[in-house]
């Protein structure tokens, strides 16, 4: 089976959570999409009734009105029944890096709302630690963003602006990201975590700590269920 494989399998078996009348977070991503494509089906096939999504990121927006799915925001529901979302990094307390497809902002206030938070995922993104393979995405105001960059390396890390300095990526909030790679990983998760969102310039952090309800990871030999300790 290919990754792209694996990714589907997780979402879809993490959409037969989905119920008729359930307000739902709609994640973004490579995993995530396969579970709003799956929402839409049943959605269109009369299996699903009364049910409103809200989506994280613009290009979910788009996804979702290809199957016709009703939208809506927090502003109208303040409290979401499920959200479905793929993670760069899982580790086994089901702490996560998120937001390699940029929108760690919306998903973060999203999925900060909801009763029920699945992540899906195949089996490469499983951790012992968090930034042992992937970078922390950190969302920073475009104004003075190398003063952010340096302050951002004073912590151990090495940041590197999306997309480059010529053609920097800029996300759906028009802020840039910086990915912070650090080199043996991080020891101390929460720490980190309260530190990047005390400074002035950072918008939001990739480090969900403490989200999660339970991912489904998929691998060659089966979907595994992953429930926080």
């Amino acid at each position: 089976m290919t990754i792209e494989d694996l990714k589907k399998q997780a979402a879809e078996k993490a959409v037969e959570q989905v119920k008729s009348g359930m307000v739902l977070g709609l994640g973004t991503g490579s995993s995530a999409k396969y579970a709003t494509m799956k929402i839409g089906e049943l959605w269109q096939a009369g299996q699903l009734a009364d049910i409103v999504g809200i989506p994280t990121s613009e290009g979910t927006v788009t996804l979702a009105a290809k199957y016709g799915l009703p939208l809506t925001t927090l502003d109208e529901y303040a409290l979401v029944d499920l959200a479905i979302d793929g993670a760069d990094e899982i580790d086994p307390q089901l702490n996560l890096i998120k937001g390699l497809g940029g929108a760690l902002l919306r998903e973060k206030m999203i999925e900060s709302a909801t009763k029920r938070f699945i992540v899906v995922a195949d089996g490469s993104k499983v951790v012992e630690k968090l930034g042992t393979r992937a970078p922390v995405p950190v969302e920073v105001v475009q104004f003075c963003w190398k003063t952010t960059a340096r302050w951002l390396e004073s912590l151990g890390c090495t940041p590197a602006i999306r997309g480059g300095e010529s053609q920097p990526y800029v996300t759906d909030n028009g802020n840039y990201i910086l990915d912070c790679r650090f080199p043996t990983g991080i020891d101390h998760p929460a720490e980190l975590a309260a530190i990047l969102k005390n400074r002035s310039g950072v918008v939001e952090h990739g480090l969900f700590l403490g989200m999660a309800t339970e991912a489904i990871v998929a691998t060659e030999i089966g979907l595994q269920a992953m429930q926080r300790p």
